[in-house]
């Protein structure tokens, strides 16, 4: 059985999966446990396929599970699945998305992966992740750390990320000693990364990464961004490396992103299943992202075609701010 609190209902009246009618749902908290462990807002369809993945839906900085586990319910109720939004809290993981910082917030998802599979929400094998903003920052580098269970990684306007290069983790893959000896066109912050806050053993976990790498890159991934989240704010992290690396907007780092990932499948001889998706009238907005379930369908991996609504971006050789490319509206 399942501790919950604050039920709601979603649309009794659907009784056809159908995006339009928004099917029937229920969306339940379930509460952090007295020892610490990770609580959640879990979205249940009414007519659940039990042998269906969960999707994991991971809120950004602002922790708005809630939001993330309803934005998601109807489009998942539609295809029978459970939606499972963790609530990482400030007090325990201030610092969840760069996933082995203070709290390890990748242990607690695996321990609340546990759980739902006790559950019954989950019966092992791969679930499908998708992450807004810092839950993006979170859920590529827990994929990057565990391959193996994850199906379709969906990463929605991530500030910075976790590249297959030399600078040293959590910019790259390298440790700090590797980073050293390719110090060529990195800072001494991208070759010592962050010295502090991580646990014992923190210069490895880019190595422990970079094991899982092809792995990683033989997932469907589907970065995606608002074709207006241009602006820099408080929130995200710039630095003239950083911005060399990765571009100066989550617009172009979601782009330059998804290049090099492509790039890294391409020299491991991996056809890689990697887009960036650009979703017109959206800003760096939660709910301009989820309008019209286009961002749910290209999460659930239920549209062969992108959703009308998202262009397809053209993913260039090199830095978009340094290439110019097309982009065009599929139908």
């Amino acid at each position: 059985m399942i501790p919950t609190t604050s039920v709601t209902a979603g649309n009794p009246a659907a009784t056809q999966p159908c995006y339009g009618a928004e099917p029937a749902y229920t969306l339940c908290r379930w509460p952090a446990g007295a020892d610490g462990a990770l609580g959640a807002w879990i979205a249940v369809p009414s007519q659940r396929l039990p042998e269906a993945p969960p999707l994991i839906a991971v809120h950004g900085i602002k922790r708005s599970a809630m939001a993330m586990a309803s934005g998601f319910a109807a489009a998942a109720a539609a295809r029978g699945r459970v939606v499972v939004a963790p609530e990482f809290t400030k007090e325990a993981w201030p610092q969840y998305q760069q996933v082995v910082r203070q709290g390890r917030a990748d242990k607690a998802l695996l321990s609340l992966l546990a759980a739902c599979r006790a559950a019954g929400f989950w019966h092992g094998g791969r679930l499908d992740l998708v992450g807004y903003s810092g839950g993006a920052q979170f859920a590529h580098r827990f994929a990057m750390l565990y391959p193996h269970l994850v199906g379709r990684l969906t990463l929605v306007a991530a500030g910075w990320y976790t590249f297959p290069d030399g600078a040293a983790f959590p910019y790259g893959l390298a440790t700090r000693s590797d980073a050293a000896g390719r110090s060529a066109g990195f800072s001494a912050e991208f070759r010592a990364g962050f010295r502090t806050g991580h646990s014992a053993g923190c210069s490895e976990w880019g190595a422990r990464m970079a094991e899982g790498l092809e792995a990683y890159l033989a997932r469907p991934i589907r970065i995606v961004v608002g074709q207006s989240d241009t602006q820099s704010d408080e929130y995200l992290r710039r630095g003239g490396d950083l911005d060399a690396q990765q571009g100066c907007s989550r617009l172009q780092r979601a782009i330059t992103y998804a290049a090099a990932l492509r790039r890294a499948a391409d020299a491991r001889g991996i056809i890689p299943d990697i887009a960036c998706a650009v979703l017109p009238g959206a800003g760096h907005d939660l709910q301009q992202c989820l309008g019209g379930h286009r961002l749910a369908r290209l999460a659930l991996g239920v549209a062969t075609r992108l959703p009308c609504g998202v262009t397809n971006q053209a993913i260039p050789t090199h830095a978009p701010f340094t290439t110019t490319s097309k982009t065009e509206v599929t139908p």
